[in-house]
């Protein structure tokens, strides 16, 4: 019984960490380019990844530090391991 329990929690937590690290990302990605986003972006409409949109059509504008976060995220979607 404990054996079943302990392999239900293992699920429940592999299920969930891609969801946490993807919050996690988002939170980098904001703490980067909240100013970016302010200055560059500030007549587009968040959600639904516009923002971010936005961001990269003007990446020669946009800070290095935002720039880094934002290929960091790339990197990371692509590989599975958004964190």
């Amino acid at each position: 019984m404990i054996t079943r329990t302990l392999a239900v929690a293992a699920l429940i937590l592999a299920a969930a960490s891609p969801a946490f690290a993807q919050q996690g990302m988002a939170k980098k990605l904001r703490a980067a380019c909240a100013a970016d986003a302010k200055a560059l972006c500030a007549d587009v409409e968040p959600g639904g990844g516009r923002i971010l949109q936005c961001l990269k059509a003007k990446q020669d504008q946009v800070s290095k530090d935002c720039l880094s976060a934002i290929e960091d995220a790339q990197a990371a979607r692509a590989a599975g391991t958004a964190q």
